[in-house]
């Protein structure tokens, strides 16, 4: 059963929301996904809430697409409370307590590969890709695009939160990329993004050891940008739009500017899908057993406790 849209927010057809103007403008797309505009720190807050599992199903990947575009329509401007205010920061973040995501539709991929639909595969992949190229390259406007990691963030969660010009992470996260452990890896960019920030050496050592790093080692390791205390991320973003009000235009050049001398090209990243598509295709029997328990470890999975 569809879940009604906030008394505040008018839902105008699938997919696409309008709201009334109060304190905090909100947007619903779906029960899986909605998002809000906070003032003080002129960002747009994507909040996510998948089912069954906290993961990217087909269903959260169009709700993505569609939220995509509304940020990008929105042309760098919010009508709040009667007044045109900035849009300067998008922020993914996670509605579900204890966990940013879990990646892929692992369910779904058992069901692809065992009846050899290789297409189905591809057309996933490029719904992910879609959706994160858009955060990478800012919604093609000059925003920050920002992650707020305050759980389990594995595999293509991870790769979602690598797609973010900043990383913040609450002291309690997780990551990882699980995928090695089926034989398989994560083909919606994580490679892309990891080389581009911490080279080749440590980006394959991340993908094939297939080792959960708390926040603290992520830090170190220069893969995230910034670690808070647990249940500090939203105030430190809202800070952190506070510090870099007069440096705005500056950062966001910087930004236009790394990605153009480190770029990644949409195309390098379909290619990369391509890969993923046949090494997926390639798996046997025993490796599609222990992506099935991997999907029984996410239905069963709970908020995460500290890193030891």
């Amino acid at each position: 059963m569809d879940m009604q849209p906030h008394p505040a927010v008018l839902q105008i057809s699938a997919r696409t929301a309008l709201y009334r103007p109060m304190e905090r403008p909100e947007y619903f797309f779906s029960e899986q996904l909605s998002a809000y505009y906070d003032a003080e720190s002129r960002a747009i807050w994507c909040k996510w809430n998948p089912a069954p599992r906290p993961s990217f199903n087909p269903g959260l990947l169009q709700d993505l697409g569609s939220y995509c575009r509304f940020v990008s329509g929105t042309g760098g401007s919010i009508d709040y409370m009667g007044e045109h205010t900035p849009v300067e920061y998008a922020v993914l973040s996670s509605g579900v307590p204890g966990v940013f995501n879990l990646g892929g539709d692992l369910d779904l991929f058992i069901q692809l590969i065992e009846s050899r639909d290789e297409l189905g595969l591809y057309a996933y992949g490029k719904s992910c890709v879609d959706v994160l190229y858009r955060n990478y390259i800012g919604h093609g406007l000059p925003i920050t695009t920002l992650s707020l990691v305050q759980g389990e963030c594995l595999g293509g969660g991870f790769e979602a939160a690598l797609s973010s010009d900043l990383i913040i992470a609450e002291r309690q996260a997780r990551f990882g990329f699980p995928e090695i452990l089926f034989n398989l890896f994560p083909g919606m960019g994580a490679y892309s993004f990891l080389d581009r920030k911490v080279g080749r050496r440590l980006t394959e050592e991340l993908l094939s050891s297939g080792k959960i790093y708390s926040a603290d080692d992520m830090l170190a390791l220069g893969v995230i940008d910034l670690v808070v205390d647990t249940g500090a991320g939203e105030a430190e973003i809202a800070a952190l739009a506070k510090r870099q009000t007069r440096s705005r235009n500056g950062l966001v050049a910087i930004a236009a500017a790394r990605r153009r001398v480190n770029g990644i090209a949409y195309e390098e990243l379909m290619d990369v899908v391509r890969l993923w598509v046949e090494a997926a295709m390639r798996l046997n029997s025993r490796d599609l057993k222990l992506m099935q328990r991997l999907v029984t470890r996410q239905n069963d999975i709970r908020p995460a406790g500290p890193v030891h």
